[in-house]
C-alpha cells in the first residue's frame, strides 16, 4: 500500500521540491492546509524555510498548531524538515525568541560554528546516534545537504543524528511518531530519497493507514 502524505502549507516552505521528491519514491503527496485533507493522510510533513518566530505566527493564525498536535495524538507519523524540525521543539532564541510546537523537548539556538560562516550551507556527513526505521539502509556518515543558522538541542532520549560544523550539533530527532531532520532530504540525492521512502513506509504501517 502506498502512503498518502500531507505537506503542510503555511506559506513558508520548500513545498514543491518536497512534493516532487515524494512522488519520485512513489508516494501520493498533497500540499494542503485544509484540516480534512490533512486528517485523511497517513503521514504529515512539516516543511519550512525562514525564521521560526514568523513561521509560528503563521501556523497559529491558521490553527495548524492544534491540527499537528491532534495528528500526533492520533499516532500519525510527522516529519519536520529543516525549519520544520526546529518548529517541533519548545522554543527558539531567534529574532527575540518564541515558543515552538513543543512536540520535542529543548530549545533551538544559533549554531556555535567557531569562526565559520553562518549559515551553514553544503553537504555534511551525518552520524546516527541510534537505530531508527527512518534511517534504515543509510550508513552512519552519509552526507546530507544543509542550509541553516540555528539548530535544536534535544535531550539524549530524542537525539537521532548529529553533524559537525565548527562544533557538533543535533540534526535529527525522534520521539514516538514524531521525526525531524535539519538537512534537506529533497535536495540530498539518493540518500535523501531513501530517507523519504523510509518515512513513507512508516506512514503506510501507522494506525492511521489501517
Amino acid at each position: 500500500m502506498s502512503a498518502r502524505i500531507a505537506i503542510l502549507d503555511y506559506g513558508m516552505g520548500n513545498l514543491r521540491s518536497a512534493e516532487k521528491a515524494l512522488e519520485h519514491v512513489g508516494v501520493t503527496a498533497t500540499i494542503s492546509r485544509d484540516p480534512e485533507a490533512v486528517r485523511a493522510a497517513d503521514g504529515v510533513i512539516l516543511p519550512g524555510v525562514g525564521a521560526m518566530p514568523r513561521a509560528m505566527e503563521r501556523i497559529r493564525e491558521l490553527g495548524l498548531d492544534e491540527l499537528v498536535a491532534e495528528r500526533r495524538e492520533a499516532g500519525v507519523p510527522i516529519l519536520g524538515i529543516c525549519l520544520g524540525l526546529q518548529l517541533l521543539f519548545d522554543s527558539t532564541t531567534e529574532l527575540g525568541g518564541s515558543d515552538g510546537l513543543g512536540l520535542l523537548g529543548g530549545p533551538v539556538d544559533e549554531l556555535a560554528a567557531e569562526g565559520l560562516k553562518v549559515p551553514h550551507i553544503g553537504w555534511s556527513p551525518v552520524r546516527w546516534e541510534r537505530e531508527s526505521r527512518l534511517t534504515e539502509g543509510l550508513p552512519s556518515g552519509t552526507p546530507f545537504y544543509f542550509v541553516h543558522s540555528f539548530a535544536p538541542r534535544p535531550g539524549n532520549e530524542d537525539l537521532l543524528g548529529s553533524a559537525e560544523y565548527g562544533a557538533r550539533f543535533a540534526c535529527a530527532a525522534e520521539r514516538d511518531n514524531v521525526y525531524g531532520v535539519q538537512f534537506h532530504p529533497e535536495k540530498s540525492s539518493t540518500a535523501g530519497l531513501r530517507l523519504l521512502s523510509n518515512f513513507a513506509g512508516i506512514c503506510a504501517r501507522s494506525p492511521a493507514a489501517a
